[in-house]
């Protein structure tokens, strides 16, 4: 029965549309980092750049906008434009839910 319902649920992620296209999302490169950048409000580039440098890490501008186009598309994400080339990205209610399950993910394994 267990089994059944443990197939059912990944049959889920892996065919329905909404959840495929976040699972696809989040394999891809620095996506996870993006969404924890987001939830600390460091959806600005610069400041993003800048907290990545502060921690020895490296995200490059175009991984950084292609990511946050991406999860703005999915409404993990909203954008506002700071002018005609730059958007300042902000999390959505399911945005910073998805970072509360990661954080949680991650302090469990760190236990």
């Amino acid at each position: 029965m267990v089994k059944n319902m443990n197939e059912e649920k990944i049959k889920r992620v892996l065919t329905e549309p909404r959840l495929a296209s976040i699972k696809t999302m989040l394999e891809k490169d620095h996506a996870i980092d993006c969404l924890l950048l987001l939830y600390v409000d460091r959806g600005k580039w610069k400041d993003a750049r800048g907290f990545m440098q502060e921690n020895k890490l490296t995200l490059s501008d175009g991984t950084f906008r292609a990511r946050m186009v991406e999860i703005e598309s999915l409404g993990l994400a909203k954008s506002e434009r700071i002018d005609p080339l730059k958007k300042y990205y902000t999390k959505t209610e399911l945005g910073e839910n998805i970072a509360k399950l990661l954080l949680a993910f991650f302090d469990e394994l760190s236990e």
